[in-house]
């Protein structure tokens, strides 16, 4: 084992997050961090971090071990270089650098210099160092960061410091590193690139992510919930299948102990009466000790709290009836999306491109061709930059400034359009959840009460505090419940999706992906998650 984790309580505030969290990691295995929105798992890397040190337990590492992380933040850092950054995270790289840049000015004779120099020399090249910047630019290049280097980081987007974080994982040579959400802001070429490495790499890894193709290849997945840890060895299909049998009998366990306390429940109302009832001293005393002694045991059962329960639609397939309905009386609260699933009157084309090229000062792309009507799915697949959301910002007229070098294309006027964007709209960020789920209504003149907003804040799992959160404050998963409720604001006719998983949990994703496929409209979607786009399916158009 290189690292032993023993979270015994972690809070924040009068919120209880973390009551009994227990794993170890092992040389080399790749482990999967799963869990609901806001069960605790980026607090769980600040502790592993060591940046977050307000816990009780233990976290033991392997001595000598070196940790890493991907960081969220990056104050201090804005006339860094990529280059310069990615290199700082190497070990040795710049004590070794200062020396063989400073020594030959001032060692002369020096010998102990120039034993050291030597040595250095030696070092640098036994390291890979001589040609370090060469094999990080060609990482880069991979996650479609060509020509970068010289960047400051002050200049990148949150996504494209995203993938910096994991060229400067790549090189750290780390036995363990702690990687938050890595493929949020890949393509398919670069999330396959990650998946690569990751099977491959020597270190450790503990990775945050509800990506299905990443948890489709580690050795391991660790699921946060109820303050507690769960383990389950294997990949994501292997943890669906264990996760379906714990929960079942986590169920009937949890049936159980309702019955038990409904049992107690009788037991004291009887001897209650009983003890009214009866007249002599003795008897009464007995009748009275009972009565105790079932409140007490009720008292104990009544601080033990409902588990959350979760199984993927498939195994709730393959559930007996008996097991099926327990599971639909006691799973978790999950997302409500109110959506169309009526059949369509009728089949007209709603968006339509014949030949089309389009770009800026140049063609991003030629000869895309959409014929995209009402019950049907089209994918735009490409790389990132191909054009992807440049098609769509010139199919809803969002910008003058793109030309048509061919063809055309077009959007049918009456129809209803709504749209799932990977970013929240800025108008938003300094209202309150529910000024904004107001001001997404009012700003497309749709009536809107306070009883609905309510309804909807429920609906998607907010919190009563939640509401007076700015929407700047929200988690990222958060913000993404917040674009469905924008999304489907409008009872729209046509859906368009940009990487709609991003940030979203299992069950939501899988509640979303549910809702999609009953969906009456057309949906236009861009995903990098081959299981939501084998969930929706439809014509593929390729662009770039």
């Amino acid at each position: 084992m290189i690292a032993d984790i023993v979270v015994r309580e972690k809070s924040f505030g009068d919120k209880l997050l973390m009551s009994d969290v227990r794993f170890s990691i092992s040389d080399r295995e790749k482990v999967g961090v799963v869990g609901r929105n806001g069960v605790g798992k980026s607090t769980l890397f600040a502790m592993l971090a060591g940046t977050d040190t307000d816990y009780t337990g233990e976290i033991i590492y392997r001595k000598g071990m070196t940790v890493v992380a991907t960081q969220q933040e990056h104050h201090g850092l804005a006339n860094e270089t990529v280059l310069g950054y990615v290199l700082s995270g190497l070990p040795e790289y710049a004590q070794l650098s200062h020396i063989i840049e400073t020594y030959p000015l001032t060692m002369g004779d020096d010998m102990k210099k120039i034993a050291e120099y030597s040595t250095a020399l030696e070092r640098f090249e036994q390291k890979g160092f001589y040609h370090i910047e060469e094999q990080i630019e060609r990482e880069l290049e991979k996650f479609q960061l060509a020509g970068f280097g010289g960047h400051k980081m002050a200049s990148l987007s949150g996504g494209q410091k995203r993938l910096i974080e994991i060229v400067k994982i790549m090189h750290a040579q780390a036995q363990l590193a702690l990687i938050d959400e890595p493929t949020n802001h890949m393509d398919y070429v670069a999330k396959d690139q990650f998946i690569a490495w990751m099977k491959s790499a020597p270190e450790a890894m503990l990775v945050i992510t509800h990506d299905r193709d990443v948890l489709a290849n580690v050795d391991r997945i660790v699921e946060l919930k109820d303050g507690t840890s769960v383990s389950y060895r294997g990949n994501y299909d292997a943890y669906l299948k264990q996760n379906a049998l714990k929960t079942s009998t986590g169920i009937h366990d949890h049936e159980m102990l309702e019955r038990r306390r409904a049992n107690l429940s009788d037991k004291i109302t009887q001897f209650r009466r009983l003890k009214e009832k009866a007249r002599d001293p003795d008897t009464i005393k007995q009748f009275k000790r009972r009565e105790q002694q079932a409140a007490a045991e009720l008292a104990d059962l009544a601080t033990i709290e409902k588990p959350t329960f979760w199984i993927d639609k498939k195994s709730v397939e393959q559930l007996d009836y008996k097991a099926a309905d327990n599971y639909q009386r006691y799973k978790a609260r999950n997302i409500r999306m109110s959506i169309s699933s009526e059949e369509s009157r009728s089949k007209h084309v709603l968006v339509r491109a014949v030949g089309l090229s389009l770009g800026y000062d140049t063609a991003l792309f030629s000869g895309v061709t959409i014929d995209l009507r009402e019950g049907e799915a089209v994918e735009l697949r490409g790389r990132n930059g191909a054009g992807k959301s440049t098609l769509i910002k010139k199919l809803l007229g969002r910008s003058e400034d793109i030309k048509i070098f061919a063809g055309e294309v077009s959007l049918d006027p009456q129809v209803r359009v709504g749209i799932y964007e990977q970013e929240v709209d800025d108008a938003y960020f300094e209202l309150t959840l529910h000024e904004a789920i107001e001001r997404i209504y009012l700003d497309r003149n749709l009536s809107i009460s306070e009883t609905r907003i309510r309804q909807l804040m429920s609906d998607y799992l907010f919190t009563e505090a939640d509401s007076q959160t700015p929407v700047a404050r929200l988690s990222g998963g958060q913000k993404a419940r917040l674009q469905i409720i924008d999304m489907l604001s409008n009872e729209p006719q046509l859906l368009i999706l940009d990487e709609p998983t991003n940030h979203l949990d299992l069950p939501s994703i899988e509640e979303l992906e549910t809702a999609l496929e009953r969906y009456s409209g057309a949906i236009l979607y861009v995903s990098h998650d081959n299981y939501f786009r084998e969930a929706i399916g439809g014509t593929v158009v390729a662009v770039g």
